[in-house]
């Protein structure tokens, strides 16, 4: 059923019972449609638009349901082909003029014609529904297929499913991170150098045993929890390139430098220089931009001899509709300051110590925030780009929500492999016990419609639950693996 928009909704169903065309309604086979009763409004929350309709296509008179749709998709992405209540559909309607497909497939796989009235409706309902596709357009959002259904599920069902689901994602990052690390150690031997855009390890990586002994440089540690801050920085847009930009510009590099004065202004250097975000032509008219253009310049040239990775492209970076704080510009100066935290500060090794002591969670959970939260200062306290001066002064770099984010990420999933490796039982209990009961300051778009959508109790909702509600949505929701999730097994059985 339309449940997205309410006015949207009446004027399609008032379209449909009023049989405003201005032409004969045909199949996309070219047959004659007759509708002889439109049915009834269907006021539940689940099931067809029209109940009991009679529709007579080519010679043949049908009697049984209507489903009226927007978009052709909204066949599959509202779930109707599982969903044994639209079994009697005998046709189905959409107002779109997009391209479809000719038919679709019930639950119990008959075919159904699929009829678009984008070109056969009045002009004035012509022009108020072409109103609504650009509003919906603009508002458009991924619908799960069992939002109008899943009602019958317990919540403690639902909710265990879901925490189930997040703690199936913490250990794909536990792998991901130990796949990493086996592949460091491996390059490290053949001296390779990264990034490398694809290699092929072969059967002597594959065959290779990997003991203890071999995770024991801290370099690599420092390395791996480097890389994975830079890409959670960068979001779903920029991600990537942040990734890239910390492989380029390893530890090995900054290590050679770090007995430097201005270490702050170098790290700055390398990193705006490499990612080739600089403008390069720095004749600007507000000074301070120009100043802080020209020192970037300057501290390269002086350091650059010693740099032989690769240089990225500033095509390749993302501003458009981010928000300014969330800037690539912004992302680089908090990471890195936590560069150096990590190079000069050994931050890695703190939060060990920090996870060997018999401490409570808070005091852990308040020592990682404290160490991830970055106050803005310096030039982009007050500039979001080179070019010009912000209006407002930022206060963060990196502000709680990022920290959380960061913490739940990479800390908790990356130390929980350490201390595995090294068979550290208290610290790894630590870790675990913290992953399981973390709970975040802020909440996501993914994690707020799946709340919505599944009827949950928003509440106070623990972070190994958020990753689950990701979980659900990107892996089972998005990709209709409806059958295969415990909640689909129940409402489209």
């Amino acid at each position: 059923m339309l449940k997205d928009n309410p006015i949207r909704e009446k004027l399609l169903y008032e379209i449909w019972k009023g049989k405003n065309f201005q032409i004969p309604v045909k199949t996309p086979s070219g047959q004659e449609i007759e509708i002889i009763d439109v049915g009834e409004n269907n006021k539940d929350s689940a099931g067809p638009d029209f109940l009991n309709s009679r529709i007579k296509i080519g010679n043949i008179t049908y009697q049984g349901d209507v489903e009226i749709d927007f978009r052709h998709s909204d066949w599959k992405s509202h779930g109707h082909y599982l969903d044994k209540r639209f079994n009697k559909v005998v046709l189905h309607i959409i107002f779109s003029n997009e391209k479809f497909q000719p038919y679709v497939i019930t639950q119990n796989g008959r075919k159904v014609d699929t009829v678009s009235l984008a070109n056969v409706i009045d002009d004035d309902y012509k022009s108020m529904i072409q109103q609504a596709i650009i509003s919906e357009r603009n508002h458009r959002d991924f619908t799960m297929p069992c939002s109008s259904i899943n009602g019958e599920v317990p919540q403690n069902d639902k909710m265990k499913f879901i925490t189930h689901l997040g703690i199936e994602r913490f250990q794909k990052k536990e792998k991901r991170i130990f796949d990493r690390l086996k592949e460091m150690i491996y390059l490290k031997e053949m001296n390779i150098r990264e990034p490398v855009v694809h290699y092929d390890f072969g059967e002597n990586f594959q065959n290779k045993k990997f003991s203890t002994e071999d995770f024991n440089s801290p370099l690599v540690w420092q390395q791996l929890i480097y890389e994975m801050i830079f890409e959670a920085l960068g979001y779903s847009q920029n991600k990537d390139i942040m990734l890239r930009l910390a492989k380029a510009l390893n530890l090995e590099f900054f290590s050679k430098l770090s007995e430097k004065e201005n270490i702050d202004r170098i790290i700055e250097s390398a990193m705006f220089n490499v990612s080739d975000l600089i403008p390069k032509d720095y004749s600007t008219p507000d000074e301070e931009s120009a100043e802080y253009i020209r020192s970037l310049i300057e501290t390269w040239s002086e350091i650059k001899e010693s740099y032989d990775g690769i240089y990225l492209s500033k095509q390749k970076w993302h501003f458009f509709r981010l928000r300014p704080f969330n800037f690539p510009t912004i992302r680089i100066a908090g990471g890195s300051v936590l560069l150096k935290k990590i190079l000069m500060d050994d931050l890695f090794g703190k939060i060990v110590e920090m996870f060997s002591k018999d401490e409570g969670p808070g005091k852990i959970i308040s020592y990682l925030r404290n160490i991830m939260i970055v106050k803005a200062h310096g030039f982009w306290s007050s500039h979001y780009v080179f070019e010009k001066k912000a209006k407002e002064r930022l206060k963060y770099f990196i502000g709680l929500s990022r920290a959380d984010d960061i913490i739940v990420n990479v800390i908790l999933p990356v130390f929980s492999v350490y201390f595995e490796i090294f068979r550290m039982k208290e610290e790894t209990k630590r870790v675990k016990k913290l992953s399981l009961n973390y709970i975040q300051n802020d909440s996501n778009k993914i994690v707020d419609q799946v709340v919505q959508s599944l009827n949950l109790n928003r509440g106070t909702v623990k972070s190994i639950d958020m990753q689950g509600m990701i979980e659900l949505f990107r892996y089972y929701c998005v990709k209709e693996r409806c059958k295969e999730c415990e909640i689909g097994k129940v409402v489209f059985k």
